[in-house]
């Protein structure tokens, strides 16, 4: 009998525990191990900043379906992994023992590495719902007396997508009451152009973007590191291509939203072999740590290298698409080693994403993640945002349900085929 625990309950751990459930034996057992006894759609959240969405739309509990399926559900937060030694500490002075480890539990949000950063500083966040709350709060006191707006993501980060949705559903918004005349707005990044996205752009990522950033008024900073954040006003460096400064400029903002860089967590950072110097875990081609093969990793905990140099650090984000083959290789690759057999399965690392801007949006789909690649596709227009509000549904739905089949990869060859089709009737 092999116990198999997977560490996290995000969009990577929460669906790794069901499709391991198809792939082991009736004497094997599964635990999953999170912080958060609730399921949080993250990619809602912008939504919940801007009060389009409530916490309770986007959220489930997960301990009625684990048991539903027979998983063991530990609501618990880790405070440290043993690997030498198979185990894991929790906060609450106890161990669990694990033949095999999934470790999903996404990232640490590194605030603390610029001052005055984040919602203990002077910036809101998406990142987390509660943040989320917090900064739908915030925006309502905003908006009675209108300033400036800065919203992007700093040096190191990793995810932009939700920044530049972020950005154009406030000004959607402000539109929605009438007073974004009043609100000059700026897009901040450590991105070496608008569009890159930690990915070199995908499709035509930088015209798409680029248009509608000046179709909407919005300023932009590319090559940006924020030196620190003080009340109502950020100090912010651009940095030429060759590495050199082009000065220091302090921008005040009434309202601002920044993505901070992403590190491992606590629990499974500065173990030699398991993870990087940024706490990421260490995998190879079947999502298995090298050093201590039965440790796995998914999502955005896993260690990836940028798609190349850039004037300011800009990480690789880990979309739903990869994440999901992510799983269903890691699945797949356990199931093998429980029959024993070598693991043979890998993730396709594919990316898709539907950005929504609140009545439109910019669609992309990369294949594989990482170029030169086999599909390299953006679009822009209201069917995202329908799109988008549909998938929301449909994850949910999973989630709940317990279900393990992949909805990404569906999605993203629904959308390029909503494309065709458009072209088509055009013809």
């Amino acid at each position: 009998m092999a116990h198999i625990v997977v560490l996290g309950a995000g969009l990577g751990g929460s669906i790794m525990a069901y499709e391991l459930a198809d792939e082991i034996s009736s004497g094997d057992k599964i635990t999953v191990i999170t912080k958060d006894p609730k399921y949080h759609f993250v990619p809602s959240n912008p939504w919940v900043a801007v009060g389009w969405r409530d916490r309770k739309s986007i959220s489930t509990d997960l301990a009625p379906t684990y048991k539903r399926k027979g998983i063991d559900f530990k609501p618990v937060a880790a405070e440290k992994v043993f690997p030498e030694e198979n185990r894991i500490r929790l906060i609450d002075g106890t161990d669990v023992s694990y033949d095999y480890l999934v470790i999903a539990t996404g990232p640490d949000l590194a605030f603390d590495e610029i001052e005055g950063l984040g919602p203990d500083g002077f910036t809101q966040s998406i990142c987390h719902v509660d943040h989320a709350e917090d900064a739908h709060k915030a925006f309502e006191e905003f908006c009675k007396n209108p300033a400036p707006i800065i919203v992007g993501a700093v040096q190191g980060a990793s995810c932009y997508g939700p920044a530049y949705e972020f950005l154009f559903q406030l000004d959607t918004e402000l539109r929605k009451r009438k007073i974004r005349d009043k609100v000059p707005m700026t897009f901040v990044t450590a991105e070496p152009y608008i569009g890159h996205l930690g990915l070199d752009g995908v499709g035509d990522t930088k015209g798409l973007l680029e248009s509608e950033m000046r179709e909407h008024h919005i300023k932009w900073m590319t090559s940006t590191k924020v030196k620190k954040v003080e009340k109502g006003k950020m100090t912010v460096e651009q940095i030429n291509d060759d590495g050199s400064s082009k000065g220091e400029v302090d921008l005040p903002f009434g309202y601002s939203m920044m993505l901070p860089a992403f590190r491992g967590i606590p629990a499974v950072s500065g173990i030699e072999g398991l993870s990087n110097p940024r706490g990421f875990t260490i995998v190879d081609k079947h999502q298995q740590n090298p050093k201590f093969k039965n440790i796995f990793a998914v999502g955005v905990c896993v260690a990836i290298p940028p798609t190349g140099p850039t004037p300011v650090p800009c990480g690789v984000p880990k979309t739903g698409f990869m994440i999901e083959s992510m799983v269903t290789a890691t699945a797949k690759n356990i199931g093998q080693i429980l029959r024993g057999q070598e693991p043979g399965h890998e993730g396709t690392w594919n990316a898709f994403c539907l950005a929504d801007f609140g009545t439109k949006g910019v669609a992309f789909v990369a294949q594989p993640q990482i170029p030169p690649r086999n599909v390299n596709w953006s679009s822009h227009g209201r069917w995202v945002h329908t799109a988008k509000v549909a998938f929301e549904k449909y994850f949910m739905a999973k989630v709940k349900r317990g279900k393990s089949e992949t909805f990404y990869e569906k999605a993203a060859l629904n959308a390029m085929g909503i494309e065709k089709l458009k072209a088509v009737r055009k013809s």
